[in-house]
C-alpha cells in the first residue's frame, strides 16, 4: 500500500557528489522509519542509512559515515541521501525502503522497497 520511487542516480567521477531522492505515495501516514540500502554486482544488499519519522535518530554504515547524509521531508513524503566524496566502491544500485516500525530495525522489518537507482563512480 506504499509505493516508492527513487531518483537522482547517475555517473560521477571520484570525489564527486550526488543527491538521491525517494518519494513515497499511498498509505504514507503509516511510515515511521525510512532507509537506504545498496547492492553492488555479485554482492548482497547492504544497509547504508536510516532515519526516524521525526529525524531525531539517524544511523549510518561505517563505510559511509562522514560522507553520506540522510534526511527526510514528511510534508513531501520524501527521503534524501546526500552522497559526498564518492569513490568507485560506492558504485551500486541504491534502494529506498520504509517501515511501519518505530526505532532501529533490521532489514527484514522494512515493509516496502523501491526499484532502485544506479550510482556509478569512475576513477
Amino acid at each position: 500500500q506504499v509505493q516508492l520511487v527513487e531518483s537522482g542516480g547517475g555517473q560521477v567521477q571520484a570525489g564527486g557528489s550526488l543527491r538521491l531522492s525517494c518519494a513515497a505515495s499511498g498509505r504514507t501516514l503509516s511510515i515511521y522509519t525510512m532507509g537506504w540500502f545498496r547492492q553492488a554486482p555479485g554482492k548482497e544488499r547492504e544497509f547504508v542509512a536510516r532515519i526516524s519519522r521525526s529525524s531525531g535518530n539517524t544511523g549510518y554504515a561505517d563505510s559511509v559515515k562522514g560522507r553520506f547524509t540522510i534526511s527526510r521531508d514528511n510534508a513531501k513524503n520524501t527521503v534524501y541521501l546526500q552522497l559526498n566524496s564518492l569513490q568507485p566502491e560506492d558504485t551500486a544500485i541504491y534502494y529506498c525502503a520504509v517501515s511501519h516500525t518505530i526505532g532501529v530495525i533490521a532489514r527484514s522489518q522494512y515493509d516496502y522497497w523501491g526499484q532502485g537507482t544506479q550510482v556509478t563512480v569512475s576513477s
